[in-house]
């Protein structure tokens, strides 16, 4: 009988062999093989990551820039309030001092005036 030799596949690089020992003298092959990379998935997770870190990023200091908003707006607001306060009390003060009785209490008082017993008008 002729031995025929069987066909060896060629180990690449990333292949392991182990060969062990087996019952009756033979042998068996283990090979262990490094499992290959996906590089275009890899390439696409960190594209992911890197679009939802940036996104993350975004709505962060988006809503930092609301609360700022929000914090000047109540500012504003309360400035508003404080300067319709302060127009009522002038507009009250004004009315007072407008007032035909003080102003003809000033003017006996202060300035000597008296309202006339007689009054002529001439029409010309």
């Amino acid at each position: 009988m002729t031995s025929r030799r069987i066909p060896q596949p060629k180990v690449q690089q990333n292949l392991n062999v182990e060969v062990q020992p087996l019952e009756g003298g033979a042998h068996l092959k283990l090979i262990k093989c490094r499992p290959k990379l996906d590089y275009l998935l890899r390439s696409r997770c960190r594209l992911a990551f890197v679009i939802i870190s940036i996104l993350a990023m975004l709505v962060v200091v988006r809503s930092g820039i609301n609360a700022s908003r929000g914090y000047a707006l109540v500012t504003t607001q309360n400035q508003t309030q404080a300067l319709e306060q302060e127009n009522e009390r002038l507009r009250i003060e004004i009315a007072r001092l407008k007032s035909p009785l003080r102003i003809k209490q000033i003017a006996q008082d202060k300035l000597g005036m008296d309202v006339p017993k007689k009054m002529y008008f001439s029409h010309e």
